[in-house]
């Protein structure tokens, strides 16, 4: 079969299937590891390359040409994001995005990371405000996505 339908395949089956619901994930280094090395698993499955054959990553993806999964799943959440804030009415899914706890005692250790916090970090505190103009947030999405891009291999 040629890499060309496999690519085909993945790209309209596999990816799909792998990210499905990825708009909600909490974005964390350890989320983005695995996803990248199942994606280069499969790559290397396309292509009929083992471990052994100790190919580089960025040569079975210059083979491939598949889309990076970490880059389509960044682009998911921002779309996403994009699109809760401009809900007008009083949604759950608005709701849960800007709940905080009232109160209670924190747990020890590092805070969990929550779904909003890669936006805050990329767009700051006002990026509910900052998404109601569409054109802007698209135009700030590359900014977004480059952040995922930086821990690429």
């Amino acid at each position: 079969m040629p890499i060309s339908l496999k690519r085909q395949v993945y790209d309209q089956c596999v990816l799909p299937t792998m990210t499905y619901g990825c708009q909600t994930w909490s974005l964390t280094k350890a989320t983005t590891q695995k996803l990248r090395v199942a994606q280069r698993a499969m790559e290397r499955k396309v292509l009929g390359i083992k471990l052994a054959d100790r190919m580089k990553c960025s040569e079975i993806r210059k083979r491939t040409q598949i889309q990076d999964i970490v880059d389509f799943v960044a682009k998911q959440k921002w779309k996403w994001a994009g699109h809760v804030a401009r809900l007008k009415d009083n949604r759950w899914t608005l709701r849960v995005t800007e709940w905080q706890p009232r109160n209670g005692k924190r747990s020890r250790g590092r805070q969990a990371r929550r779904w909003r916090d890669d936006i805050v970090k990329t767009k700051g505190n006002t990026w509910s405000r900052d998404a109601r103009d569409r054109d802007e947030w698209r135009r700030d999405a590359e900014g977004y996505i480059l952040q995922w891009m930086d821990g690429a291999s």
